[in-house]
């Protein structure tokens, strides 16, 4: 094997290189089908090498996890022009539909990750979690500045339309769902807004 290749196979950005293999295989192919072999040849490193940055494969799904959440930052404040939207339009705009892959939908990666961790990695549930609350304190949040009556309530229910939405375009392979709970939660909010004005 040439230094060139070696160097590739180690070293720098060795690290990144695990977390992008994991990104694409656990994603597409899901976590427990993804033994660390693959990881590893995936990533161009040598099995020891990921076990130098991660000491199990349980280490890699949770550093997966934080990296995603880093990569898709907030979906409530995606990014800095959000805040020049409306709160209302900012909350429909969780419903368009997501950018289809090369392959079939596979729905949401922490959802994903939960239901393949079944209680075997409690720290990838923590994260979930957390992701998942967060996620929902942003919806009630935007709620709220909608003017919305009983904003908890409402929020809570347009993150179940999200999540539903995002698993029966998994089931189905369809994107479908999406527009219909798009449809569903516009009418969710004109009602708590109007009811809000009475």
């Amino acid at each position: 094997m040439d230094t060139q290749v070696e160097a590739r196979r180690g070293g720098r950005g060795a690290r990144q290189r695990i977390l992008d293999a994991a990104v694409k295989l656990f994603y597409a192919d899901g976590i427990n089908a993804t033994g660390v072999e693959r990881l590893a040849d995936e990533a161009s490193v040598s099995k020891r090498t990921l076990y130098q940055h991660f000491p199990s494969k349980d280490a890699v799904v949770e550093a997966y996890l934080r990296h995603l959440r880093q990569g898709v930052g907030d979906p409530v404040h995606p990014d800095p022009a959000a805040g020049k939207r409306s709160p209302k339009s900012r909350i429909l705009a969780l419903f368009d539909v997501p950018p289809a892959g090369a392959g079939p939908w596979r729905g949401c990666p922490f959802h994903n990750a939960a239901v393949e961790a079944a209680g075997a990695m409690p720290e990838v549930h923590g994260i979930v979690e957390e992701h998942k609350r967060s996620f929902v304190d942003g919806v009630v949040a935007l709620t709220r500045h909608t003017g919305a009556a009983n904003p908890k309530l409402v929020g809570s229910q347009l993150a179940i339309l999200f999540e539903g939405a995002a698993a029966m375009s998994t089931s189905l392979n369809d994107a479908a769902p999406w527009g219909q709970a798009k449809r569903a939660a516009q009418t969710l909010l004109d009602e708590a807004i109007g009811r809000a004005s009475v």
